[in-house]
């Protein structure tokens, strides 16, 4: 160890904890403005709302209602973070959103919110084969178990939304 270092070879604890203080010290506090235009979380969860009614067809999401009975504060996070927050971001169109969830959720095994994307990304526009699509890339990082999973999953969702012998969906 030399004058001035300690075995790592970085100056004194003492003084790491002086530059650390004056460089917070340096660091700007947040305007008030941006504070006042944060939102609320009842906010945040009413364009959470709009967003999942923009995509199931005006209707509420029957899972994220089932959740609010039982685990409401897991449903309000939900809303207000994952779709008040995060969905209802401008940096990409309903459609793209909707096949990059489909994707991230075959290519983690968790069929379930896939099959909840994937009827999104059908009210989108989306055509089944583009979903095909996308289980078939889905065998590159995450493998043939997960996208045969997939597929099965998608399989069941085509055949809900496909009108029955009858006429009606």
């Amino acid at each position: 160890m030399t004058h001035g270092t300690d075995t790592l070879g970085r100056p004194p604890a003492r003084l790491r904890t002086l530059v650390a203080a004056g460089l917070l010290a340096a660091v700007p506090a947040m305007p008030a403005p941006a504070l006042a235009s944060a939102l609320t979380t009842e906010e945040r969860a009413k364009r959470g709302g709009e967003v999942i009614r923009s995509l199931n067809n005006g209707q509420p999401q029957p899972t994220l209602e089932r959740m609010r009975e039982e685990f409401p504060f897991l449903a309000e996070a939900t809303e207000a973070y994952a779709l008040g927050d995060v969905w209802s971001r401008p940096g990409l169109d309903t459609r793209t959103r909707q096949l990059a969830a489909v994707a991230a959720f075959a290519a983690i095994g968790e069929t379930a919110f896939m099959k909840i994307h994937a009827g999104y990304a059908l009210n989108a526009g989306v055509s089944e084969d583009e979903l095909k699509e996308i289980v078939y890339m889905v065998t590159v990082p995450a493998g043939f178990p997960r996208a045969i999973s997939a597929a099965r999953t998608l399989s069941e969702l085509f055949a809900e939304r496909r009108p029955s012998e009858g006429g009606t969906p």
